[in-house]
């Protein structure tokens, strides 16, 4: 190419690139450190600790990894399930115009608002049998006591499992009206021109809006449950006899008991849980954006 006097030359598309990948690089380097020092080196250090397949047959011989595994998937079966039924129809129902549900919405999200420490520590102050108010109740009633709630392994899973519930509905209850409130009022309105009760309202407008979002929330759910230490460790302490502990509370007793190889263990044990349903949810979004 030539050089004329008194026209400048079209800078390349080339340098043009190269500057903006430059910059670009030099914009996402903090990130990245950050990602390989708060996240990348902790994981591959305990992987690294929990390498010793010595680590994972003491492990799988302590009879309360089995029990603990149990308690995982009952608690992810139960609880998670049975909170996004009532996050459903709690979602129908905090959508209603009415100015006395607006009011009732702003108690109900309370519970995951406030801290969680504060508010399982109350829980379980309620529940002591000797000086907790639904024992104090009970026996002004029968004139009997109750029961000891938090020593009985079943009830005390249970409670948990409610603790839970109660902590993170009102969360997931708003990402589902926040899903019905996309979808546009004018099919509601033809389903009632057409005569549709509200299941079928709910079954052939609803559903079909909500069903990606409903299973996606469901499975994120159960990703994180799988990592919910406070509502088990707060309430029970895996106790009575380590007999209520989850995955996630059963590395913090090998930690106390300074077992750091058999804590990470625990937690490579819970990844054959947490893979399947991350490729799960990512097949399910893919699907709905083809959709």
């Amino acid at each position: 190419m030539i050089a004329v006097p008194g026209i400048a030359l079209p800078r390349s598309r080339f340098a043009f690139k190269s500057s903006w990948q430059t910059w670009g690089a030099i914009m996402i380097a903090p990130y990245l450190l950050v990602f390989l020092a708060f996240v990348l080196y902790p994981v591959s250090y305990g992987l690294w600790l929990a390498r010793d397949p010595a680590s994972y047959a003491r492990l799988f011989a302590d009879p309360i990894f089995a029990r603990t595994v149990v308690n995982t998937v009952v608690f992810l079966l139960i609880a998670v399930n049975l909170k996004f039924l009532l996050a459903l129809w709690l979602s129908g129902f905090f959508v209603h115009e009415r100015i006395w549900i607006r009011w009732l919405s702003i108690v109900f999200l309370l519970p995951w608002a406030v801290p969680s420490i504060p508010t399982i520590f109350s829980i379980r102050f309620m529940f002591n049998p000797e000086w907790g108010v639904i024992n104090s109740v009970i026996f002004r009633l029968t004139a009997h006591d109750g029961p000891n709630w938090l020593n009985d392994p079943r009830i005390g899973l249970g409670l948990a499992m409610l603790t839970h519930i109660w902590k993170s509905l009102p969360f997931w209850t708003l990402i589902l009206i926040a899903g019905r409130l996309a979808i546009p009022r004018e099919q509601y309105e033809a389903a009632s021109v057409d005569g549709a009760s509200a299941w079928q309202k709910f079954r052939y407008v609803s559903w079909p809006s909500l069903r990606t979002l409903y299973l996606t929330s469901t499975i994120l759910s159960m990703i994180w449950t799988l990592g919910d230490f406070n509502s088990v460790y707060l309430l029970t302490g895996g106790g009575p006899a380590d007999l209520t502990h989850v995955l996630a509370t059963l590395g913090i007793r090998y930690i106390r008991l300074d077992q750091v190889d058999l804590a990470m263990a625990t937690i490579v044990c819970a990844m054959p849980l947490v893979l399947p349903l991350m490729w799960f949810m990512m097949k399910n979004l893919s699907r709905g954006d083809r959709q």
